[in-house]
């Protein structure tokens, strides 16, 4: 892992908050308050180079937030070049590790960061994926609950959202309705976006939720988590926008991939039998792979 920095950073609508069940004991709540928050916003990235410049720019605009961090998973083209540009602090891989790689080493980099320049700690994380552009700047009302101590971990619900050229992004649903199902069986929280990468929460809750759940897991895992550790999940509508994945078979190799992650997070939280079964009935990833190509 390599670390540089081209640049030194000097409407919505709430359907919670849910306070997990506590099975760890008392978690104290966050102590950040909005005059002295201070905010590193993470964003792992791979093959973006359209879009993270926008997006960093975008990100640099949130209230509270005085570092962002891009961690390139390992891209092919010059998505760290453009993200330094755009003022970004980036941390690089030289092999794609994954999402949840991605976002370890973003944060660690902080720690790195924060020890070597004597900076204030950040108190909280805001989590945003590459591709949201310009419509990142509207990932503000995530930060308030969290710096305010309403909430330890934020989830952005997104509206629907389309292909480049503007169709239905299609998908079979099996992998947000394993990930739902699976969340409320474990916690008892029924969550409108359990795969949403947009997110808010306190450094306590990433300590808590780590080490992190492999891959495309990472969501399910942290909301899991966060949630047993007894902390108040809240989910946020907002207006984002970034590249749907399509039908097309790349697509559906994605999306086996986020089954295939999704359902060993789950497993690994004591989801043994239920959560598997739509998996296990469609052959497991191999048996996914086939069908999509026919």
């Amino acid at each position: 892992m390599t670390l540089s920095g081209a640049k030194r950073i000097v409407g919505t609508e709430s359907v919670g908050p849910w306070r997990g069940r506590d099975s760890l004991g008392p978690v104290s709540p966050t102590s950040a308050r909005p005059s002295s928050a201070r905010v590193a916003c993470i964003i792992p990235a791979k093959d973006e180079q359209e879009r993270i410049g926008a997006t960093v720019t975008a990100a640099r605009s949130l209230p509270h937030v005085d570092l962002v961090i891009v961690c390139d998973d390992g891209s092919t083209d010059a998505t760290a070049q453009y993200a330094g540009a755009a003022g970004a602090i980036v941390v690089t891989h030289q092999r794609n590790r994954g999402k949840a790689a991605a976002v370890e080493s973003a944060v660690n980099a902080l720690g790195v960061l924060e020890s070597r320049d004597k900076r204030p700690e950040a108190t909280a994380l805001v989590l945003l994926d590459a591709d949201l552009e310009q419509s990142a700047a509207n990932c503000a009302p995530l930060i308030e609950p969290v710096v305010s101590g309403r909430a330890d971990l934020t989830i952005g619900v997104l509206p629907a959202q389309r292909t480049a050229s503007g169709g239905d992004p299609g998908g079979f649903g099996l992998v947000m309705a394993t990930a739902a199902r699976g969340i409320t069986e474990l916690t008892g929280f029924v969550p409108r976006a359990p795969l949403s990468g947009q997110r808010c929460l306190t450094r306590r809750a990433f300590e808590l939720a780590s080490p992190l759940a492999a891959g495309w897991g990472v969501e399910v895992g942290m909301t899991i988590d966060i949630l047993r550790a007894g902390l108040t999940v809240e989910e946020i509508d907002i207006d984002l926008r970034h590249r749907a994945t399509g039908t097309d078979f790349a697509g559906q190799v994605h999306r086996a991939k986020q089954l295939r992650d999704v359902t060993r997070a789950l497993t690994a939280r004591g989801l043994v039998q239920a959560g598997l079964k739509d998996f296990k009935d469609s052959g497991g990833v191999s048996g996914l792979l086939k069908r999509f190509k026919r």
